[in-house]
């Protein structure tokens, strides 16, 4: 269950900068995640890379995989993940599974959507709500600068969406 969690705009910031790293290598989406205690104290800091060959690639489960192996089990109570955008079904289930208490993003499904990524349009609330989940969702988090990511990739040369 979640306690009362203090948002960190650095660590967002922080996932803002590993999406951008993605991006200028050609991995992956404007896509980002930072994993942290409670305290702040960062276990994963990952990027979406897709484009290597894997679908799950996400940023958030890159992240997930990257904290379990630091922490050596496959649960990661008592940590907060930072997404620039809202995770997409498979990884808020992922984020439920690895018992993440709280999940701060900043855009939205719509958003990336519309730049024609391949979203199924079921929001964080929506899967929280029918699977019951105990994931406390801050939606918005440093929507500006998460948008104006977005911007940055849509105005690159021979970007790609999947």
């Amino acid at each position: 269950m979640s306690t009362i969690v203090h948002p960190a705009p650095d660590l967002m910031r922080r996932a803002i900068d590993a999406a951008r790293e993605g991006i200028l290598r050609g991995e992956g989406g404007p896509f980002g995640a930072v994993i942290a205690d409670r305290e702040g104290n960062v276990l994963a800091v990952a990027h979406n890379t897709v484009l290597l060959g894997d679908a799950t690639a996400h940023a958030e489960v890159n992240a997930i995989r990257e904290a379990c192996a630091a922490r050596g089990t496959p649960f990661l109570e008592g940590t907060v993940i930072y997404s620039t955008t809202e995770p997409c079904p498979m990884c808020f289930s992922a984020i439920h599974w690895a018992r993440i208490g709280d999940v701060f993003w900043g855009t939205r499904i719509e958003d990336v959507a519309r730049l024609g990524f391949n979203e199924m349009p079921i929001s964080n609330e929506t899967m929280k709500r029918l699977g019951g989940s105990p994931v406390t969702i801050h939606p918005d988090f440093l929507r500006d600068q998460c948008l104006a990511l977005l911007e940055e990739w849509r105005r690159l040369p021979g970007r790609r969406t999947y």
